[in-house]
């Protein structure tokens, strides 16, 4: 299994790009370094008043493998890397990066970790070594600043003083050639994310000017009837348009994200075609109450560490059903994301927090997919149950300039050769489908 996600093509889900090195813990946030995109409008919203959360990075060393140590060779020939046990500032939010974002680590990477104020430490949890299947797609400004970095998915562990982890090379398996592992890549970085405190809670907009509500601060945009969806749409009584009601949404002011991290103009697209389901892959061990605390900790992973200009995803859904506002730009805007290699124009990124490989996804976020697509795929006039043509950016499962035929609605591996969004969850998405064109009417 392990070698499986290790290879280029048996990769997961999560997402990548990279700003510079992340600032220490309690240092203020750098500066977004992308350069401006082209087709990119000047944001209009502004972050709290205080920076919450912070980074520490701390440079992996070599370690002694069994092996190593075994034979009495020095620590300097082992091709494992890693940190002993140590004490940290608090955490949440863990992962590892590394200098080349085009460079994948072929091997596994595992972090232990103890709860702030306690002598309980974890057992040994995997961090999903995925790095290509994500980011934002080549010759794009985001992809091609120079400052993306190659990382793994993110983990969630809760509040947390200290931390080990291990870096391994992929090893053959049984009755496979005993080639010399892959090195591991150049720069390895552990990422510890303190995701801030929740802000307050402000009042929820009403149906009008949704996108202009977000950009004045409000925390929630309240779910909508059909008709009260199709009137903020603008569209004529006496239209008969397919479109879901518009559900609750969370905005960004209502997760607490910090709008002086992500870089300050936004990319469109023209239309929004098709959507693509995909897990965190962070896990499973989040209450709902912590989501918004899961999204600022992927948040400040995808811009300060991974090197993106803002979170990969369109939006994101909880387990209970919560649905949030993710890349800024506008909740009935074609926001270009850096979702799914290849394939990040004219469609929508959605993120249901947690890893659904062995584990069933809540229905609760199941229909919350499916309201959400309904509503979002029926602005753009989408059919939920429907096939789409698209134009492949480059991926390991497509070459650039390919014409595709994919569902509507697909998940992650339908357009890269990835374990996204998880077995159990991916085949929850016929039902999505047939629940999304049902509340579009169809």
């Amino acid at each position: 299994m392990r070698a499986f996600l290790a290879s280029s093509i048996g990769v997961t889900c999560a997402a990548a790009l990279v700003l510079p090195l992340a600032a220490p813990a309690g240092a203020a946030p750098d500066t977004p370094a992308h350069p401006a995109t082209a087709g990119t409008v000047p944001a209009e919203a502004s972050g709290p008043a205080e920076v919450p959360g912070s980074t520490q990075s701390l440079a992996l060393d070599p370690l002694a493998s069994p092996s190593v140590r075994a034979t009495g060779a020095p620590a300097a020939a082992a091709a494992e890397q890693g940190l002993p046990e140590r004490d940290v500032q608090p955490f949440s939010l863990v992962g590892v990066v590394w200098d080349d974002v085009d460079t994948e680590l072929h091997g596994t990477a595992q972090v232990r970790t103890r709860a702030t104020g306690t002598d309980r430490w974890s057992d040994w949890q995997d961090l999903e070594t995925h790095n290509a299947e994500h980011s934002a797609d080549a010759g794009t400004a985001e992809r091609d600043s120079g400052a993306a970095r190659g990382s793994t998915a993110p983990l969630w562990v809760g509040d947390s003083d200290g931390v080990e982890v291990r870096v391994r090379p992929e090893t053959p398996g049984p009755g496979e050639s005993a080639e010399p592992p892959v090195p591991l890549p150049a720069g390895l970085h552990l990422e510890l994310v303190d995701p801030g405190k929740d802000p307050q809670e402000l009042p929820a907009t009403g149906a009008a000017g949704a996108d202009r509500a977000t950009s004045l601060g409000a925390t929630v945009l309240p779910a909508l009837s059909r008709a009260e969806t199709e009137e903020a749409a603008g569209l004529a009584p006496a239209a008969k348009p397919y479109i879901g009601p518009r559900p609750r949404i969370v905005t960004r002011k209502g997760w607490g994200a910090d709008e002086k991290l992500r870089e300050s103009g936004f990319a469109y697209t023209k239309s929004v075609k098709a959507a693509f389901i995909h897990h965190s892959a962070t896990g499973n061990n989040y209450k709902c109450s912590q989501a918004p605390s899961v999204l600022r900790g992927i948040y400040r992973y995808h811009v300060k560490s991974s090197g993106w200009r803002d979170i990969g995803y369109n939006f994101a859904v909880d387990k209970c059903g919560n649905i949030y506002e993710g890349r800024a730009g506008g909740v009935t805007k074609a926001v270009m994301g850096a979702h799914t290699l290849g394939f990040n124009t004219n469609t929508m990124g959605i993120a249901v927090l947690g890893t659904f490989t062995k584990s069933n996804p809540p229905a609760a976020a199941v229909n919350a997919v499916s309201k959400l697509t309904a509503w979002k795929l029926g602005l753009f006039g989408a059919n939920p149950k429907g096939k789409v043509t698209l134009t492949s950016g480059g991926s390991n499962k497509y070459k650039k300039g390919k014409k595709v035929k994919l569902n509507v609605i697909s998940g992650h591996r339908d357009g890269f050769a990835t374990e996204c969004p998880g077995a159990r969850l991916y085949k929850k998405l016929g039902t999505a489908r047939t629940s999304s064109a049902k509340l579009q009417g169809r």
